[in-house]
Parts: C-alpha cells; sequence; structure tokens
C-alpha cells in the first residue's frame, strides 16, 4: 500500500513539475536612446464585448518602421513607442536581464499620433493635438525608486462640448504556447471587496477597481487610479493575446475646459518587502495558489536566513534543517512505523503461506496482527502526506523567487535554473546537453534509503519492492532534473538528513 501510495504521489509530481518551455530572448539593439524595431505587432481586429465600452475603443497605431525611444535607468530600461506614447518593454537589469513585454502598456485609447515632447532624467512627455482637443502624458520617473506617476491631461480646444471615453490599457498578455512565461501569467484585479487572481485566457469586467496589475515569473506591473471611479477588463483580443486595463466613466468636457488623471504606477520585482514599503495594498499582486499562506512564511524565512548567512544557497540549507527539525515528529513516525512492518513481517509472510487460498481470511488475521501489536499500515504514509503542502508551497515560492535569479553557491552559477556541472555540446536523451549533478546525487540518496527502510519480504511481494527501490529514484530524478538547482538543493539536503537518521535508526535493535 505505501509503495501505491508513494508511486501515486510521485506521478502527481511529475505531472506538476516536470514541464518547462524554452523560447529564445527577443533582441534589441540601442542608438542613442533610440531603438529600430522592425518586427511589427499585428492587431487584432475589433470585437463586441457585451455591456462595457470595448467595442468604441481604437486600437493602438502600429508601424513597421517606427522608432522606439529608450528610457535608461540603473536598474531597468523603459521602451516607449512615442506614436502611441505607451511602454512597448521594460528590461530589468541585474545580475540577469529580464524583459518583461506589455506591447501597449498605458496606452490611452486615442486614434490621433502623439509625438515626444521633453525628457529628462526623472521625467518623459508626449503630446497629441489637433483642432478639437490636446492631450499631454507625462511618466514622472524617480531614478532610484519602481515607481511611476502617470499625469494625463485633456483640453478641448474646439467651440463645441466633447465627449470623452476614459481608458488605459495596462498591457497585453502573450497566450500563445511559444511564450516561456505563459504558465507563470495571470492578472490582479481589486476592488473594495476582494482581491481576484484571473487567467488571462477570459473575458471578465470588474467595477469600481482599486487597482489593477499583471505578472509574469518574476516581474509585475500595478496600476491604481487616483481619485477616479473606473471599471476594469480583461479582454482577449484574438487566440494569442490578451489585453488587461481600465475604463473609466464617460465625460462631457466644456469648449477651453481642461480635465487631467493622476495614475500611481508600480514597476518593478515581486519582491514582498520592496512592494510593502511602497503600497502595502499592493503586495497582493505575490500569489502562490492554493497553498500561499505557506509560501509566504517559508519565503520569509528564507529571506531571514539569507539576512544572517548572506548567500542564498546557504540560506536553502538552513530552511530545510529548519524544515526537517519542525516535522521531525512526522518523519520520526513513519519511520518507527517502517520498521514496526518490517518486524511483522516474517509473521505477515507466514500468514500468506497459511492462506494463499483464502484472501478474505487472511486479510483479516494481517488486520488482527496489527491490531495486536498496534500498528498502523497508513502510519509511514500520512506523514509522507502530510508533508506535500509544504513541498508544493516551496515549490512555488522559489520558482518566483526574483533573489534566486543569478544567485551563485558552489559550482552553481544560478540558483533558479538547473545547476549545470558540465554542458555538452550535443544533447543527450533525457539529460539534454547539460549534466545535472544534485538531481543524480539526489536520487542516488533516495536509492540507498529505499534500500536500507524495505521491509523485507519474499516471492512476488520481494520482486516488486526490488523493482519499485529502483524505478522509485530513477522516476524523482527524472522529474528533478531540469528544476531549478535551489528546489532541488532543498530536497537533497531533506532527504539525506532523512538517510542519516534512518541509517541511524538501523543501528539500533
Amino acid at each position: 500500500m505505501e509503495k501505491r501510495l508513494v508511486l501515486a504521489i510521485a506521478l502527481s509530481l511529475l505531472v506538476l513539475l516536470s514541464w518547462s518551455a524554452l523560447m529564445p530572448k527577443s533582441q534589441i539593439s540601442d542608438n542613442k536612446g533610440v531603438i529600430n524595431n522592425k518586427t511589427q505587432l499585428q492587431p487584432s481586429a475589433q470585437q463586441e464585448f457585451p455591456g462595457d465600452q470595448l467595442s468604441t475603443l481604437t486600437q493602438p497605431v502600429l508601424d513597421t518602421a517606427k522608432e522606439l525611444v529608450k528610457f535608461t535607468q540603473e536598474k531597468r530600461d523603459i521602451i516607449f513607442d512615442p506614436l502611441n506614447a505607451d511602454i512597448v518593454e521594460v528590461v530589468f537589469k541585474g545580475k540577469l536581464e529580464h524583459r518583461l513585454p506589455l506591447k501597449t502598456g498605458f496606452f490611452t485609447g486615442n486614434s490621433k499620433l502623439f509625438q515626444q515632447e521633453s525628457m529628462t532624467k526623472e521625467q518623459i512627455s508626449f503630446v497629441c493635438q489637433d483642432k478639437n482637443r490636446r492631450i499631454v502624458k507625462r511618466f514622472i520617473i524617480p531614478k532610484d525608486s519602481y515607481t511611476i506617476d502617470l499625469e494625463i491631461q485633456t483640453k478641448n480646444l474646439s467651440s463645441s462640448p466633447i465627449t470623452l471615453h476614459p481608458q488605459l490599457v495596462l498591457g497585453r498578455l502573450d497566450l500563445s504556447s511559444k511564450n516561456n512565461q505563459l504558465r507563470y501569467q495571470d492578472i490582479l484585479l481589486s476592488n473594495k471587496e476582494k482581491t481576484l487572481h484571473l487567467s488571462a485566457g477570459k473575458n471578465f469586467t470588474a467595477q469600481d477597481v482599486k487597482f489593477i496589475g499583471l505578472r509574469d515569473q518574476y516581474f509585475c506591473v500595478i496600476l491604481e487610479p487616483v481619485d477616479i471611479a473606473t471599471n476594469a477588463y480583461v479582454k482577449k483580443i484574438s487566440n494569442q493575446e490578451s489585453e488587461v486595463g481600465l475604463l473609466g466613466n464617460e465625460l462631457e468636457l466644456m469648449p477651453g475646459a481642461q480635465i487631467g488623471h493622476l495614475y500611481h504606477i508600480y514597476l518593478g520585482p515581486q519582491d514582498l518587502k520592496t512592494i510593502n514599503n511602497i503600497k502595502s495594498e499592493w503586495s497582493g499582486i505575490i500569489y502562490f495558489g492554493t497553498f500561499d499562506f505557506i509560501a509566504q512564511l517559508l519565503l520569509q524565512l528564507l529571506g531571514f536566513f539569507y539576512s544572517l548567512v548572506h548567500n542564498w544557497g546557504w540560506a536553502i540549507i538552513i530552511l530545510s534543517l529548519a524544515v526537517y527539525l519542525l516535522l521531525f515528529p512526522l518523519s520520526l513516525k513513519q519511520m518507527r512505523s517502517m520498521k514496526e512492518m518490517q518486524i511483522l513481517q516474517p509473521k505477515i509472510e507466514a500468514l500468506r503461506k497459511e492462506f494463499k487460498d483464502n484472501p478474505q481470511r487472511l486479510n483479516k488475521e494481517i488486520m488482527e496482527l496489527y491490531k495486536e501489536h498496534k500498528v498502523n499500515p497508513l502510519g509511514g504514509c500520512l506523514p509522507l502526506l502530510l508533508q506535500m503542502p509544504i513541498f508544493f508551497a516551496l515549490y512555488q515560492a522559489l520558482m518566483r523567487s526574483e533573489a534566486l535569479r543569478g544567485a551563485h553557491f558552489l559550482w552553481i552559477k544560478d540558483l533558479s535554473s538547473p545547476d549545470q556541472l558540465f554542458v555538452f555540446k550535443d544533447s543527450i536523451p533525457i539529460l539534454g546537453n547539460q549534466l545535472n549533478i544534485l538531481p543524480i546525487l539526489m536520487a542516488i540518496g533516495m536509492f540507498i534509503q529505499q534500500k536500507i527502510s524495505t521491509v523485507k519480504a519474499s516471492g512476488e511481494a520481494a520482486q516488486q519492492q526490488k523493482i519499485m527501490s529502483i524505478i522509485m529514484p530513477i522516476m524523482f530524478g527524472v522529474i528533478f532534473y531540469h528544476m531549478p538547482s535551489g528546489l532541488v538543493l532543498y530536497w537533497f539536503v531533506n532527504s539525506t538528513l532523512m538517510l542519516v537518521y534512518q541509517m541511524r535508526m538501523n543501528k539500533q535493535k
């Protein structure tokens, strides 16, 4: 029964963990702050969206020969399209470069062409004017912060009232299978009642929102209107793309009148401390699914250990030790249950021979034997099940930890990627073109533990145990082979601690 349960857990892990798509990074060239972009972003055909204003909104102007403007800062480069006065992409610098494509970030739904008005070290503005109106968009971008203030001013230059339909696009998400960030993308909508985390693949609207956000694996963008009643929308504009944005109430602007709107923006890493220092409400963007509470706790604990040792590898090892000690009573119960099963195994084998032609009587006698010796046959399985939520939570936390990107430990150059002890010129089946030593060491340790903890049996049961003792380590080795080395390091340390204690228990009479 234990072997079947462990196999079921392993298969569940395989489904959860073993796939990760790879995609080459897009290239962008710099020419004194101006970037030539020859890739055309195809606008989708206008779609009806019942019950809101989206059917009347215009698409951004997209030009194959357009020039993009790079706003350079120490921590990031913000790539603007001056024709639409929107953000195409953000390039985050550091140990490893990361690109967050917004495509039409902060597009205002205006079909008129903008022009760049001015640019300083902490500000860039765009203007659009015809005979009826003048629109100014000003991005105020402090150099030492991940925040941005966006001011949008509209003035009626005509002699008649004009009707405004305020819109602000947060960004567009790539839904294609080629997008290696697809599995990490989600959307945040927060109003007075609750905070929602949504998939980008379905249409959705929400009224009276406080702020909205979208994120990939490591970075995010959050948009909050100031003193403006707005609704939020998620609109799938094609099979390959979904748009997220805000819609304000319809306004009438009298001749000569001017109106301004202000938005607060966060554009940076999914780091709880960083976001909390700016606005604690926005920390809702950091979400790890079903086991979010456990994941948040483990991530903060990991950050505390890092503050002590100043190395993420050692912090993960200390975290693994702390979790092991916390769960030690469960692990001890599991090991003792397996040891008790080993002691009873000769008697169980004798019962199997005696009642081999009477399965019902055999099961009854075995259960009586367990009851007599106060042994729970599930005692070795239940502790393992109770530990799985911690593992799943830690998996989500480490997979999204921006701090691990480019973090070194021993031979490992990046704890957010496989450890890559060696890289081969040619690809090898299963291994690919790299030799990851941690998953192999983990599988070897699991094989040894299986050997020393296996309940002795004979006949068909013994043959099954022998097969499982080989299959299980190989299966887990394959599952973890392409996982981030930080996660494998945690599991390897935890498995090694369990192996050491198992060997100690085996020496006791």
